[in-house]
């Protein structure tokens, strides 16, 4: 009997990889310009980094979380997100030593137990941005900015950028004083979730996608109308640059995002091909977050991509496999031993080469060949490896040209350089 995946968790295979390494490489290249530097920090962190830093009445940490103990009886996570564990690695390894400002992205595969869906899933991957030691609203502007360019980048134009302020914890509290009292009016219309967490969590009643929940807040009071002069002052400068840098915005009073740390900016982008999950990326600033897990007093921002979602977004325009630029069709075993001399030579020398392995006929490795999308082919046989010489066919035109094996390296590249024009 096979053992199929666990599931939700799911494999990327050939023909579909290639779009997460374009996905992948583009990020590289867009957040390399803005200054960023790439961080890896472990799939596995202690479960109390999740818990302080996520928020122990978040969903996240209530119901999602791979938790479990090792031999030593240490509680581990697999991390269900990727800003904990880098403000972690921040702070262990003293960065903020190195320079006052740090920009830092990540890539890598994050864990939540839910119920697998289209743009869900149980083990699905992140790509994310964090910047730390900049309050300035300019840095908040320059990183959508950097969202905004990646997005671009990639091709995806059905997003659009939503913005909204969570205060601070200067002014959120009335705030969120005034929101308790407006749901404990309205409890019998919450679902089973929100009237257990209104409390607790009231701010993430707003963000429930149950519909009386939604129909309950439809007036509730807004975040925007309570915040303290420095925050509002902060939103209100990070719309100016937005508009100066000529980023296209709109500002979403109810959005809350779901983990406790943030403040002041928050943003998603957002698009309506996805059904419900309707979020493609999404983050904002948490600037108590490196001091309450121990480290210096440092503002932060940054956001996460979910890539699962991109490629769902890519549809059709997805990024073809690479095909061998040559295929050696070699008859008898001496061809044979030659042609997997001559293959690796050309492979040494950056050219995609393939061949056949198991003796198979001429018309079987042309099929092959065919089924491979091989650019060119060359027939290697008895009377070729006596003149030192074979026919290279074109394998779109179907046109012939002698080559001389000793040159094929330096005729297929002066081939190449022709055909890019």
């Amino acid at each position: 009997m096979s053992i199929p995946a666990i599931k939700g968790m799911n494999d990327i295979l050939p023909g579909e990889i290639e779009t997460w390494q374009f996905l992948e490489a583009t990020a590289r290249q867009v957040f390399g310009t803005y200054g960023f530097a790439e961080i890896r920090t472990p799939a596995v962190e202690k479960t109390e980094l999740f818990c302080r830093s996520i928020g122990e009445t978040t969903d996240i940490v209530e119901k999602e979380m791979y938790t479990f103990d090792d031999k030593s009886d240490n509680s581990l996570t697999l991390r269900p997100e990727g800003t904990a564990p880098v403000m972690r690695s921040f702070i262990q390894n003293k960065l903020y030593n190195l320079d006052p400002v740090s920009k830092l992205y990540y890539m890598g595969p994050m864990f939540r137990y839910e119920r697998p869906q289209k743009g869900r899933y149980r083990q699905f991957h992140q790509i994310g941005a964090e910047v730390l030691g900049v309050e300035d609203p300019k840095i908040d502007a320059q990183v959508l900015a950097m969202l905004h360019q990646y997005f671009c980048q990639i091709g995806i134009e059905a997003v659009s950028l939503q913005v909204n302020s969570l205060g601070c914890p200067e002014c959120r509290p009335a705030y969120r004083q005034q929101l308790i009292e407006y749901l404990e009016q309205r409890l019998d219309k919450l679902c089973a979730d929100c009237q257990r967490r209104y409390q607790s969590n009231p701010l993430r009643v707003l963000d429930c996608k149950a519909a009386g929940c939604k129909e309950a807040t439809v007036d509730a009071p807004s975040m925007l109308e309570h915040l303290c002069g420095a925050c509002d002052e902060h939103f209100n400068t990070v719309k100016k640059h937005l508009t100066a840098l000529a980023i296209p915005f709109e500002v979403n009073a109810r959005m809350v995002r779901g983990l406790d740390y943030y403040v002041r900016t928050t943003f998603e982008m957002v698009t309506d091909q996805l059904g419900s999950q309707n979020a493609v990326a999404a983050g904002g600033r948490y600037d108590g977050l490196v001091q309450s897990l121990g480290g210096p007093a440092l503002p932060g921002i940054g956001f996460a991509i979910g890539v699962e979602r991109l490629v769902l977004m890519k549809g059709a325009d997805k990024i073809a496999p690479t095909v061998p630029q040559l295929f050696i069709a070699a008859l008898g075993d001496e061809a044979a031993d030659q042609a997997f001399v001559l293959m690796t030579k050309l492979q040494r020398a950056g050219i995609q080469a393939e061949m056949e392995y198991q003796g198979k006929s001429l018309k079987a490795q042309m099929r092959r060949a065919n089924k491979l999308k091989a650019n060119y082919t060359l027939i290697l046989g008895e009377e070729e490896l006596k003149s030192g010489q074979a026919q290279l066919k074109n394998m779109v035109d179907s046109s012939q040209s002698p080559v001389v094996l000793d040159r094929l390296a330096e005729t297929l590249m002066d081939k190449f350089a022709a055909e890019k024009g």
